[in-house]
């Protein structure tokens, strides 16, 4: 009998039923969690400033230390996929999230808080590339583009309903611990689902006999540091000295390590990123597109809520609560996706990119005339527009980047995008950032924030409008150029398709 751990690449998507979703929910709750936590201590914040009698920059650490301890570790996260298995390192990523998120909820002191809160995001960097790894090995067909649509909903949901979940759950203030239950929450999860793992998410091996190249991690990690710690802290601080040559110093450390990964693979070695990745066109394109989606997205969430918050004097539960507005929109259209895709492909990312572009002009048109005085609500339909249009991005783009990527790759090409993801949210952040403090006085006024947030938005719009043209350069999925030249009539979803693609490719290896 095989031992179940010795599942090879070719086995394991039949280790469980094409129609089982079960893998896919365990991992799914996994990367909800670990995403959700970036978004969900937001609103702890001035809790935790006032328990842990921090400072400001010390509470800032809080949210720095586990967005940039995420971010770099990342494309080391994926390649440890490919090396070791995606589940073995999904597994791994999340036993020491949990153990991080209870450090974190028994925190004693603001700086051991701030140690547990990178060792969360280096957990987390673990975990969530094995999540679109898992489902690339696992689920084909129509059932992988399935797949993909939960992966994008789980994904923008985390981001959507992290400041509502977090209010809530400290508003509840359960047994007195405050804001020490938005990590708590994470324990009782975290330990169903690694109970849940190895029952049920088959293991795939990929990567036997070649070792993680250590001197490429090592560079990775330093090269990232010095782009995304100015890039987090810069703007908080007014760009330092320190920030710029931090940046500056990141040049070099690029070129360094895209070398040592070229050597590698001109020596059939193993390079922590295979730099052919890059000749597939989709991948490129696609990676680039995210980078700058997540540009508008990661710069939109933080103003809007500094704008409700401060410029308004909302607390954190009733914003959360105007966020389900675009919520909605995004559940909504996560359902319609693969219809628009089948009638017209990648089309569907532009469509999505240009109604979030038109999503936000709406709602910065409206605070530009309600300022703080008029009522929020009339914000609501702009909001709609913006996460219907998400709904549409969220699934057809990842599924595009990944289309003719190798399956031996799946995990550390996942992790480059969600370094993408990563990167951009902080580059949107920073950029916009200068417009908006640099709009608001040292001590601003109510009637600052209306102004700064709607020139703001002036700059986010273009980010996605960018999107809707790097659309145009992704290639046709596979199923479209084969139905154009048979004359078929045959719809074939967009999410879909190039999964078909990389079948083809995988089977070929058999």
């Amino acid at each position: 009998m095989e031992d179940p751990d010795m599942t090879s690449p070719q086995t394991a998507g039949r280790a469980v039923e094409p129609t089982s979703w079960a893998p896919l929910a365990v991992v799914l709750i996994g990367g909800f969690i670990a995403f959700l936590d970036f978004f969900i201590a937001n609103v702890a914040i001035p809790s935790i400033q006032s328990d842990l009698d921090a400072s400001a920059p010390e509470t800032q650490l809080v949210m720095v230390g586990y967005g940039a301890a995420l971010c770099v570790g990342l494309i080391t996260g994926g390649r440890m996929g490919d090396l070791f298995g995606p589940r073995r390192m999904f597994v791994i990523g999340l036993a020491f999230f949990t153990a991080a998120s209870a450090a974190c909820g028994f925190a004693p002191s603001i700086w051991f808080l701030i140690v547990a809160r990178v060792v969360q995001g280096l957990s987390s960097a673990m975990l969530t590339p094995q999540v679109l790894a898992v489902v690339s090995h696992v689920y084909t067909g129509e059932a992988r583009g399935r797949a993909f649509s939960a992966y994008g909903l789980m994904l923008g949901l985390s981001g959507l309903c992290g400041q509502l979940i977090g209010g809530m759950l400290i508003a509840l203030d359960v047994a007195g611990l405050d804001w020490r239950t938005v990590f708590l929450i994470n324990i009782p999860i975290g330990l169903v689902i690694l109970a849940l793992t190895r029952r049920i998410v088959p293991h795939i091996r990929t990567g036997a006999g070649a070792k993680l190249d250590l001197p490429g991690a090592a560079l990775a990690i330093v090269s990232l540091a010095a782009v995304v710690l100015p890039l987090l802290e810069g703007w908080e601080q007014g760009w330092p000295l320190w920030a710029w040559l931090s940046l500056i110093a990141a040049v070099p450390l690029f070129v360094l390590f895209l070398t040592h990964q070229r050597r590698l693979a001109a020596r059939n070695a193993a390079p922590l990123i295979d730099p052919g990745l890059f000749r597939e066109r989709g991948f490129t394109v696609g990676v680039t597109a995210y980078f700058v989606y997540f540009m508008s997205m990661g710069s939109f969430f933080l103003l809007f809520a500094i704008y409700m918050q401060e410029g308004r004097g909302w607390d954190p539960l009733p914003s959360g609560l105007l966020f389900t507005t675009m919520s909605a929109g995004f559940f909504g259209s996560s359902f319609l996706a693969g219809k628009f895709a089948a009638r017209i492909g990648n089309q569907v990312i532009a469509l999505g990119a240009g109604l979030v572009a038109v999503g936000y002009g709406m709602v910065g048109l409206i605070v530009a005339r309600i300022g703080t005085d008029g009522t929020a609500g009339w914000g609501a339909p702009g909001l709609l527009v913006a996460g219907f249009g998400m709904g549409l991005v969220a699934a057809p783009l990842p599924a595009a980047a990944l289309a003719g990527i190798d399956p031996k790759h799946a995990s550390s090409a996942s992790g480059v995008l969600s370094t993408a993801m990563e990167g951009g949210a902080a580059l949107g952040v920073s950029l916009v950032g200068v417009v908006f403090f640099g709009t608001l006085s040292d001590s601003p006024a109510l009637d600052d924030y209306p102004k700064a947030f709607y020139l703001s938005i002036a700059v986010i719009v273009a980010f996605p409008v960018i999107v809707t043209l790097l659309v145009q350069a992704l290639p046709k999925p596979a199923s479209s150029v084969a139905g154009e030249r048979q004359g078929q009539g045959k719809e074939a979803s967009a999410v879909e398709q190039p999964v078909r693609k990389t079948d083809r490719q995988y089977a070929s290896e058999r």
